[in-house]
């Protein structure tokens, strides 16, 4: 089974929402692939409230995902979360690359990055969808 990392800032909100998303379309589709989701900060914000993002949940849900891993709080990254991925994907490369290549230059060359706004910059109902579009691409390509 091959992996892919999803990164965002605290891994509350975007990286999660691709983590469940990813997962839901991977085994309806026999994709061979697991995604996990972690944060490229070393903590998250303190606005962040409960374990997951209720736009992602909420999201996920009405589009009839049953998050797996809605109990679970955000985590930080570390070096073995990249030595465990075949793939590694951070959210917006201006928001997540200084992170990374500060946190973990050793493999800060090897992540690939996508261009969503996070909460602050764009609506949830506008972000949300470009995930959908950027995973389910992603999802067709691996299979």
């Amino acid at each position: 089974m091959k992996r892919v990392l999803f990164l965002c800032t605290g891994n509350y909100y975007r990286s999660r929402y691709a983590e469940e998303l990813f997962n839901h379309l991977a085994r309806a589709e026999n994709v061979p692939w697991r995604a996990s989701s972690r944060g490229a900060a070393e903590r998250g914000s303190p606005d962040n409230v409960g374990a997951m993002s209720v736009f992602a949940d909420d999201r996920l849900r009405a589009s009839g995902i049953v998050p797996e891993g809605a109990a679970r709080y955000p985590q930080p990254c570390s070096l073995a979360d990249f030595d465990g991925a075949d793939l590694v994907i951070a959210l917006k490369e201006a928001e997540h690359r200084p992170l990374i290549e500060r946190r973990f230059p050793e493999v800060a060359g090897r992540v690939t990055y996508w261009h969503v706004h996070d909460i602050d910059v764009a609506h949830p109902a506008v972000a949300l969808p470009m995930i959908d579009d950027l995973v389910r691409g992603l999802v067709s390509s691996l299979s």
